[in-house]
């Protein structure tokens, strides 16, 4: 039994959302995409069905363009942590979606909680 990467990953996302969606109901969800270029983070609001906020490593302003590290994935997660705030949103989801918490991943995450985010 072959499992591709790709029949991996969407088993994994599938498993790691559906897991969060029942113990986190009623919370904001923090979605992280992680492509070999760039890294971006979406708050979204589920039960309205509209993101509150986002960051990216394509933003200009965060001077991380063009460069996919754990520098610059924390920036970014700093980002995420400050505009959350002025939106109001404290407490959160971490959806990782199909990706490992590991590297890139992990220094968003951290770079987020030592922002003010609680997940």
């Amino acid at each position: 039994m072959a499992n591709s990467k790709r029949d991996l990953f969407v088993k994994r996302r599938l498993r790691v959302r559906n897991k969060l969606r029942k113990m986190n109901a009623g919370r904001a969800r923090l979605s992280v995409y992680r492509s070999n270029k760039n890294i971006s983070v979406q708050l979204i609001d589920d039960a309205e069905g509209r993101t509150i906020a986002s960051a990216s490593s394509l933003e200009k302003d965060l001077g991380v363009v063009g460069k996919n590290n754990t520098d610059a994935a924390a920036k970014v997660g700093k980002a995420i942590a400050e505009r959350a705030k002025k939106a109001g949103v404290e407490e959160c989801y971490f959806d990782r979606g199909g990706f490992l918490f590991h590297g890139k991943v992990k220094a968003l995450a951290e770079a987020a909680r030592e922002g003010g985010l609680k997940f």
